[in-house]
């Protein structure tokens, strides 16, 4: 993602000495995003992408390296890491965690039609399944708990009526804490950059490192909350069922999830609010960064607030 960590071509020709990938032929700087450093790596047997870690500690990184590794092997078409030659999948690079994984093929699609929505919910239902016999454990780290954190740290920054508005949601969200959902391992962060398009089929799912275990429902309300949405933030029911119609093709909706989904509607988008009001009011310092508005996912909480499409 983001640039925050420079590497020089020759600090990268040395460190690649540790894998069987090749020379090194190119290295470009990924300008999108706000968590890692991220690279286009170029060498003599093919591209891949390197990422350098700049919050997540080397302690971590398993789960999501594995993850990644486990639905790579089960068809997934998500980055597969490559081991080095000591057969780890980390390393060190300029003083941060690192690893070097496969380019999968494709670009984002800034404007999902209902066909991309359709491919999205049916490879979400797919990811789930085949994430179900992943044995690696770790709690959605951008769950609850960091809710409350972050919104301690934006709180100042915020007008009354949106200082109302959160900790109204977060009341309600408290409220509801002990649904009973099926759980597992979830992307928790499918936004349309996140999903490459190669022609009209999906090439990649990129970007695992918010992955954690939480309720399936969870991630499909974040799918729905980017993927079928029109500017006001509104829900698009065309692209949503054409979606979630897919997705439950793969793995169907139990009684409790369709009970459960405006919770979890409302639940991603307070999630991905608090996170977009932390970064745009204490953003780090990198060499090429940016922020999204928070102001968009404000107003798709107030409209799921408002009304929700059914899970039928």
């Amino acid at each position: 993602m983001s640039v925050f960590t420079r590497v020089t071509p020759e600090e990268l020709s040395a460190w690649l000495k540790r894998y069987a990938i090749g020379t090194l032929d190119g290295l470009q700087g990924i300008a999108a995003g706000i968590e890692n450093t991220n690279y286009f790596v170029t060498t003599s047997h093919g591209r891949f992408v390197l990422t350098l870690f700049e919050r997540l500690a080397a302690a971590e990184l398993p789960f999501y390296l594995n993850l990644m590794a486990h639905l790579a092997r089960h068809g997934i078409p998500c980055p597969a890491p490559i081991a080095d030659r000591g057969d780890k999948y980390l390393g060190t690079l300029n003083g941060k965690p690192a690893t070097i994984v496969t380019c999968l093929p494709g670009t984002p699609i800034a404007a999902p039609g209902t066909a991309h929505c359709e491919q999205v919910g049916a490879m979400l239902g797919d990811m789930h399944l085949a994430g179900s016999s992943y044995a690696g454990q770790l709690e959605n780290p951008r769950g609850p708990g960091w809710w409350r954190a972050a919104a301690r740290h934006v709180e100042p920054f915020l007008d009354e009526l949106r200082r109302g508005l959160l900790a109204s949601e977060l009341e309600f969200q408290a409220q509801h804490r002990g649904l009973d959902l099926p759980r597992g391992p979830v992307h928790a962060d499918l936004f349309r950059d996140n999903v490459l398009f190669d022609g009209e089929r999906i090439g990649g799912v990129i970007d695992f490192y918010f992955a954690g275990i939480d309720a399936f429902l969870f991630d499909v309300a974040v799918a729905v909350n980017d993927w079928c949405v029109d500017p006001s933030g509104e829900i698009d029911e065309t692209r949503a069922r054409a979606l979630l119609d897919a997705y439950r093709r793969a793995r169907a909706f139990t009684r409790g999830e369709r009970e459960a989904w405006p919770v979890l509607l409302r639940a991603a988008a307070l999630r991905f609010w608090l996170s977009r009001l932390y970064d745009f009011y204490l953003p780090r310092p990198g060499e090429l960064t940016h922020a999204h508005d928070p102001e968009h996912f404000r107003r798709i909480l107030e409209a799921r607030r408002a009304r929700s499409l059914p899970l039928v």
